[in-house]
């Protein structure tokens, strides 16, 4: 097992200055990559909170999914100091917009024997908690010789995932051994780990805490004040989190929109920070009147409203009557279908929902879910919404109760995190 392990670092060491190649390239578009690399080979973390409880959450995605965790956390165990790392400048700055300075925060260093040594030695984590698909054969090991739990929370293994994870079987199941305990969001999410080599010891099904998602308070009266920005009487719907390759659908089906109602406004807002330039100029390539958000812009000329900011998708949902939730008609696997559930939105999305496979198929026995293939029919289905307000309604309530039907993730997991700091 430990010649895997030194074959995988010595492949990492070789693909190093790729990877930096990688990041310089990135922070041409995103100028948080030019920043904080010494975090990412383990230095600079001298300023970290010592011996707390470390989650971490890759992207922006995680850290929403983390969040009721850390709050509950924080809100029940006061005393324990709280680490969160994350990998992407993007996920960074959620933690900062959710948490402020009231968790430690840095990048995972990458996973190099040197680097993971020097990032444990500084923060000597009591526990550690990984969200969702993150397994790292150096990371685990060392932890698990400092006798540090490991819990995998939130876990989910798409059949992609566990395809590529079972090209190198020894490797991934030593480390797996080196979890305490692996906490699925579904039973097939377990079964997909006990297929990599989890043992029955190790796996509890403990449910999906983005279900346990709590609506920040005011949020309603702030879509409310928005929706009032956009001009009175105006039909609104949003696609969010969307990919290259969605926007120009999302477009298409919009244009075709407009025919029907000419005041129509479509929020638009793309997963990724880098690309907000590049939807923008194609919002005016396509002809389209634009509103920029993090300009300030007025949406009431506008046919476009770009969402152009961060931590501010909660807020346009609520300002929206429909909404589509994008990766879902590229390849990507979807994003969160409960974020607009949550607040009585039944979504739309396309095919592509490998990443959320048991709360799509949840949504879709509740007549929840639409699931589109191509710009005609999104357009057909946000149609047929916008003109049956009570369909609109009725179809958002079941949304709504989907969600309300499946908290409690969150309670078991806070079981799972308190039974493994009594062991430290």
């Amino acid at each position: 097992m430990a010649m895997s392990r030194f074959f995988y670092s010595l492949l990492l060491y070789l693909l190093m200055p790729l990877v930096l190649l990688y990041l310089a390239g990135r922070s041409l578009k995103e100028r948080a990559y030019r920043q904080r690399w010494k975090e990412r080979f383990g230095f600079g973390t001298r300023q970290l909170p010592s011996q707390p409880v470390w989650l971490h959450a890759a992207s922006v995605g995680e850290v929403q999914a983390a969040a009721p965790l850390v709050r509950a956390l924080q809100r029940e165990r006061p005393d324990l100091p709280l680490l969160i790392t994350t990998t992407t400048p993007a996920g960074s700055g959620r933690v900062r917009a959710l948490f402020g300075e009231s968790v430690g925060h840095c990048y995972l260093p990458f996973d190099l024997p040197g680097a993971v040594r020097r990032f444990l030695r500084q923060v000597r984590p009591r526990l550690a908690i990984v969200m969702e698909t993150e397994l790292w054969p150096n990371l685990f090991h060392a932890l698990a010789a400092r006798r540090t739990p490991i819990l995998i929370a939130n876990a989910r293994l798409s059949p992609g995932s566990l395809k590529r994870y079972r090209r190198l079987p020894r490797l991934i199941r030593a480390t797996l051994a080196c979890v305490d305990t692996i906490a699925a969001q579904s039973p097939r999410d377990a079964e997909r780990y006990a297929a990599l080599g989890a043992e029955p010891r190790q796996l509890v099904t403990t449910g999906n805490v983005k279900f346990d998602l709590a609506l920040p308070v005011g949020l309603r009266g702030q879509g409310r004040a928005l929706r009032a920005d956009f001009g009175r009487d105006r039909p609104v719907w949003i696609a969010a989190s969307t990919h290259g390759g969605e926007e120009e659908l999302v477009l298409a089906a919009h244009r075709r929109l407009l025919e029907r109602w000419s005041r129509l406004l479509l929020v638009l807002v793309p997963r990724h920070p880098d690309r907000f330039e590049r939807v923008a100029e194609l919002c005016r390539a396509e002809g389209f009147a634009l509103a920029c958000r993090s300009r300030g812009e007025p949406a009431a000329a506008a046919q476009v409203y770009l969402g152009d900011t961060m931590g501010e998708l909660m807020m346009l949902y609520a300002a929206s009557d429909v909404a589509f939730v994008g990766g879902s008609l590229v390849p990507v696997g979807g994003h969160n279908l409960l974020e607009p559930a949550a607040l009585g939105l039944a979504p739309l999305s396309g095919p592509q929902l490998f990443n959320f496979e048991e709360i799509a198929q949840l949504l879709k026995e509740a007549r929840a879910l639409t699931v589109v293939e191509d710009a005609a029919a999104l357009a057909e289905q946000v149609a047929a919404l916008l003109a049956d307000a009570e369909a609109r309604l009725a179809a958002g309530a079941r949304a709504r109760q989907v969600v309300e039907e499946n908290r409690g993730a969150l309670g078991r997991t806070l079981e799972l995190v308190d039974a493994l700091l009594r062991q430290t």
